[in-house]
């Protein structure tokens, strides 16, 4: 049984999370939607618009960019998660290599909880600072 105890358990893997309280992962799961979907399904379409995130509780998803496979991801990953804060395209292509249960975030749900939470604001600046900072690291 899927319980928001355990969608806490899989946000707190997220390393977009991984600064927010039990408290505030909460409010992030409260802002969810699950659901279940069959194993050929697309999520995200590569330079497609998109207003969703997807946190993968169960199973694996797998991302291509430019037809090519680039990973494979399976539980506490998040897909799409720029979409969360901007319009720009998707970057990649993400269809679920296996039957998955997936915790769904709506942009508009989301935005709603960190008006609702307003630390959650400086704590998602910070963790997307520390990842362009990781990127940046890593391009030289």
């Amino acid at each position: 049984m899927w319980s928001n105890r355990v969608y806490v358990d899989h946000l707190r893997n997220v390393a977009l999370f991984k600064d927010f309280s039990r408290k505030d992962l909460e409010t992030v799961a409260k802002a969810g939607e699950h659901v279940s979907v069959k194993a050929g399904k697309t999520l995200i379409e590569q330079d497609a618009s998109g207003f969703d995130a997807y946190v993968v509780l169960d199973g694996t998803v797998q991302l291509k960019r430019n037809g090519r496979s680039v990973a494979k991801l399976g539980p506490g990953a998040i897909i799409g998660e720029l979409s969360l804060l901007d319009h720009g395209p998707r970057t990649a292509t993400a269809t679920c290599a296996t039957d998955c249960e997936i915790l769904v975030l709506s942009r508009g749900s989301f935005l709603g909880a960190i008006d609702r939470v307003p630390q959650l604001r400086q704590k998602l600046l910070a963790s997307l600072a520390g990842r362009v900072r990781d990127l940046d690291k890593r391009s030289i």
